[in-house]
């Protein structure tokens, strides 16, 4: 059975489903969720709120999300980078990391509905995207960030990027196994991704600056073990900003509720429950009245930036951090990967 997660003194079951029903509330006729009324939608933020309204029960809404994407992928399996309300696309921009997370939101439905028909109507979709990202693989197993339309792609992969196309590269064979058509080439990209992750951090272009190159490897159960840990525990004193949060950038005190929320994410890979509910609730200075979060605050002056704006990806990223604390739905151990790769 699925339980809306709740924290004690962190947050609760009823403000989890407030959050939802704001992200709820920013859905249009046709599916899409922007980031806020009358604001863009990536592919990938989308995933991520419809994840979020999974987990508290909105199961109709996360469909209509799914849905959305069905019916605007290019026939290539791909989708634009930033899309308007209207279907206006905003950036023409192909991001191989956007358009392989379809795949970890599918198979989050499906561990929270247990419904075969809709993985079976969604696998086509899944499966083209996946093929599409695998087609900017190079040859020491890295996946090329992005590239617009017609044109040749850039020539360098992103380590967060690569660690969230590793997880979504999971959960596609794990959907793949579970309507018995297994892909091995799949399993085999994803093994030698996560190798290069793990071994060659010299194969991705420099991004020390953001804290998610820190910590989404972690996250995602791309590192494991002692690596892990160790990983979190060296830049700690770089990103964190002690009861504030995590800056998104390593030389500014811009403080995010998203990135906090991930970092959390990241901690309870690790088994560190106390560090990640310590994230967790340094984000409640984010959160408004209507259960909606502003996306980050700048210390010391306490000021929110950007000025006034309240993100659906936030509020889906505390969502997600809180359920796989509390246990909540069957899905909330996404992270952990549901099979062992030799």
């Amino acid at each position: 059975m699925s339980l809306i997660p709740h924290i004690e003194g962190v947050l609760s079951a009823d403000e989890v489903v407030q959050t939802a029903e704001s992200i709820a509330a920013l859905q249009l006729d046709n599916g899409m969720i922007p980031w806020f009324k009358d604001g863009h939608c990536d592919p990938w933020n989308h995933v991520e709120t419809a994840i979020a309204l999974d987990i508290a029960g909105l199961h109709n809404n996360a469909e209509r999300a799914y849905e959305w994407l069905v019916d605007i992928q290019h026939a290539d399996g791909w989708w634009f980078n930033y899309y308007l309300p209207g279907g206006i696309v905003e950036e023409p921009k192909l991001d191989t990391n956007v358009c392989a997370y379809i795949a970890a939101g599918v198979w989050h439905h499906w561990l929270c509905t247990w419904d075969r028909g809709f993985v079976d109507h969604l696998w086509p979709t899944v499966e083209r995207a996946i093929e599409w990202v695998l087609s900017m693989r190079r040859h020491d197993g890295t996946i090329l960030w992005a590239k617009e339309e017609h044109a040749t792609p850039w020539d360098y992969a992103l380590l967060t990027g690569s660690s969230s196309i590793w997880h979504a590269l999971t959960c596609a064979i794990n959907l793949a196994e579970l309507i018995n058509e297994p892909r091995p080439h799949w399993v085999l990209a994803a093994d030698k991704l996560r190798g290069v992750i793990s071994n060659r951090p010299d194969a991705f272009e420099p991004k020390t600056r953001w804290a998610m190159d820190w910590y989404y490897p972690v996250l995602t159960n791309a590192l494991e073990g002692e690596q892990a840990k160790s990983r979190l525990a060296d830049l700690w004193d770089t990103f964190a900003m002690d009861g504030r949060g995590i800056r998104c950038v390593s030389d500014e005190p811009w403080v995010t509720a998203a990135e906090t929320a991930e970092c959390s994410l990241a901690h309870t890979a690790i088994g560190d429950l106390s560090t990640a509910t310590d994230l967790l609730y340094w984000t409640r200075a984010h959160r408004t009245d209507d259960g909606s979060y502003t996306t980050g605050i700048v210390y010391p002056s306490g000021e929110h930036f950007p000025a006034g704006e309240r993100t659906a990806y936030t509020g889906a990223a505390i969502i997600m951090a809180a359920d796989a604390i509390a246990a909540g739905s069957p899905a909330s151990k996404i992270f952990v990967p549901l099979f062992v790769t030799d």
